[in-house]
């Protein structure tokens, strides 16, 4: 298959799936091998285009993040208008988008390449989607009463909570989103400030992910294969942006259940069609 086409195919499988709680990895591993674009470079292809999954979250949300990064570096100013973010109260913010990205930084910094070895497979992938499927769809039945609407509100406490519950996420499969937003559900947050807290957390947690494996293995890759790079990172930062928008409306006015059962029905069918060798 011409590799043109390669690209697009899995910027648009990255760019539906990085932010829905389906994972992104198990579906990138899948399509992949279904396309027969396997191996270091097809590894490094998938990492790279997630570059554009992150710049869809800095787009879709400029503005407050912008006013984030502002308010962090500015004094405590009483003048400051009431809908922006005070310095004290964006610092804190900055200080919980850490304190949630360490477990998970820390443990991918000295094992990824463990993990990547023993569990990125598609048996592993199907197993994972079935379990985070019924995690799902259990948190939601039995989550506490939500205490923090607003991101911004969550406590370092609750920050923790999620950072941790990000770590489920190394394993391919199990997905960053869900593990976050579950974790953040868990953590007393309703489902807008889980799914936005889950987005912003993104930003560190993936574009760390993706510089650390583009520095590792920039050196295999040519001069011919910036034009596919190329397609697929752009491909993903659109299709990921509308997802983003999609998403958001969604969960105004629905749970997670549905892409619950999504998992446990696409990873039960996965492990039947291994299980018979037609993967």
């Amino acid at each position: 298959m011409n590799d043109i086409i390669v690209a697009i195919i899995l910027g648009i499988v990255e760019g539906v799936t990085e932010f829905l709680p389906i994972s992104s990895t198990g579906h990138l591993i899948l399509v992949g091998h279904w396309l027969n674009f396997t191996g270091d470079k097809a590894n490094t292809f998938k990492i790279f285009i997630q570059l554009g999954a992150i710049l869809a979250v800095m787009g879709y949300w400029g503005s407050r993040i912008w006013n984030l990064a502002r308010s962090a570096l500015q004094s405590n100013d009483p003048a400051v208008k009431a809908d922006e973010l005070q310095a004290q109260q964006a610092r804190r913010f900055v200080m919980a988008i850490l304190l949630a990205f360490f477990p998970a930084g820390l443990i991918g910094f000295f094992a990824y390449e463990v993990i990547e070895a023993l569990l990125f497979t598609p048996k592993t992938v199907a197993a994972a989607l079935v379990v985070g499927g019924v995690a799902i769809i259990l948190i939601e039945k039995m989550r506490p009463q939500p205490t923090t609407s607003t991101m911004e509100n969550l406590s370092w406490g609750q920050a923790i909570v999620v950072g941790l519950a990000q770590c489920f996420s190394l394993i391919p499969g199990m997905s960053r989103s869900a593990a976050t937003i579950m974790g953040g559900l868990l953590a007393r947050l309703d489902h807008a400030a889980a799914a936005e807290f889950s987005f912003f957390l993104a930003i560190p947690t993936i574009g760390a992910a993706t510089i650390y494996r583009l520095l590792k293995s920039w050196s295999m890759l040519s001069k011919d294969d910036l034009v596919v790079f190329s397609v697929g990172l752009l491909v993903s930062l659109v299709v990921a942006w509308l997802v983003i928008a999609g998403f958001m409306a969604f969960i105004k006015r629905h749970s997670f259940v549905v892409f619950g059962w999504y998992r446990i029905v696409f990873g039960l069918g996965l492990l039947v069609a291994l299980a018979m060798g037609w993967l």
